[in-house]
């Protein structure tokens, strides 16, 4: 089994669940924050908006696309806020792989394509303290 410790991930983003990109970037453009790059997630039917930071980790802003998508629930129950932490991880199904070997509850086994060109999985987070974790590989453009 591979051994990974902490310099192994990076934060990549924080996720934050909005019912409007627009009018949930407004605080992050009262800060200065220009460019917000959009996207859309068909795999998690949400709308992403990503703000840069200047140390490489990013902001990233959830709407949902349909009120039945795991974020379009989260804003139902809980309101808008933080959604989930993301790290950025080299071998994602390794990470996994470690994960279900020690018992963590999975959400995902397998990664599935996720903003970015990256391959995600999440973490449930009855695992994790009660923090929805995602983990992301990015994936060079020739990739699958």
């Amino acid at each position: 089994m591979e051994v990974f410790n902490s310099t192994d991930f990076k934060l990549d983003h924080i996720g934050i669940a909005v019912s409007n990109l627009e009018d949930g970037a407004k605080f992050y453009r009262s800060l200065g924050f220009s460019s917000m790059h959009v996207e859309l997630v068909p795999t998690e039917k949400v709308k992403v908006g990503m703000f840069e930071l200047a140390n490489q980790a990013r902001i990233e802003l959830l709407e949902p696309t349909t009120p039945d998508s795991p974020v379009g629930k989260f804003l139902e129950k809980r309101g808008a806020g933080i959604h989930h932490i993301c790290f950025q991880v080299t071998d994602i199904r390794a990470v996994l792989a470690r994960l279900k070997d020690q018992g963590v509850q999975l959400i995902n086994e397998e990664p599935t394509p996720g903003a970015h060109n990256c391959r995600v999985a999440f973490v449930h987070p009855k695992s994790t303290g009660g923090v929805l974790v995602e983990l992301s590989e990015p994936q060079s453009r020739g990739d699958d």
